[in-house]
């Protein structure tokens, strides 16, 4: 099949497109407490968008990538780790919306969950590396949706999500299991 034959410059139909990105949730146990614990980065407080919130690791795929690609390279750049293996756990389609011109492009997001292989972290400019407990998410300001999302990812089976803009400008979240 050429490049040209996948249908997504229709000049005749404007079809909704999405931005994939990967989101990576790593596990350790916490050699002092015992305690299962969830790596993730508390934005910068100058990040445009999730300043002081705590979020997965991840970010965009590139053209050159495949999702796995991008997952493995967005731990290495973002923490400094290279995990043995992640397992994708769930995909989510986010809807952004619409304006004037018809559908915002939404973002497709992919979702992995792995073991990391030590608990050193390299610093990151994108904001401040810290593992926290599993059972005390709800103590820390996340990204809205992780609340929802981590404990999904790291269940174990396959998910899939669909977030759709209200009139408010937040997100609903629906969820489906495979």
């Amino acid at each position: 099949m050429q490049a040209s034959e996948q249908g997504a410059r229709d000049p005749r139909r404007q079809r909704y497109q999405a931005v994939p990105r990967v989101l990576i949730f790593l596990t350790s146990r916490n050699p002092q407490t015992g305690a299962d614990e969830v790596l993730l980065l508390k934005g910068a407080p100058s990040k445009r968008l999730w300043a002081n919130r705590y979020n997965g690791l991840g970010g965009h795929v590139e053209a050159n990538e495949d999702v796995y690609a991008a997952a493995l390279r967005e731990v290495q750049e973002e923490a400094g780790l290279e995990p043995a293996h992640l397992a994708l756990r769930g995909v989510v389609n986010i809807d952004t919306g619409s304006d004037a011109q018809g559908p915002q492009p939404g973002i497709l997001m992919f979702v992995f969950a792995g073991k990391a292989p030590t608990r050193a972290t390299i610093p990151s400019a994108e904001g401040e590396l810290h593992w926290l407990p599993l059972g005390e998410l709800e103590k820390y300001p996340l990204v809205d949706d992780l609340y929802e999302l981590v404990p999904r990812a790291l269940a174990g089976g396959v998910f899939y999500g669909h977030y759709t803009p209200r009139a408010d400008g937040t997100m609903q979240y629906a969820w489906r299991e495979a």
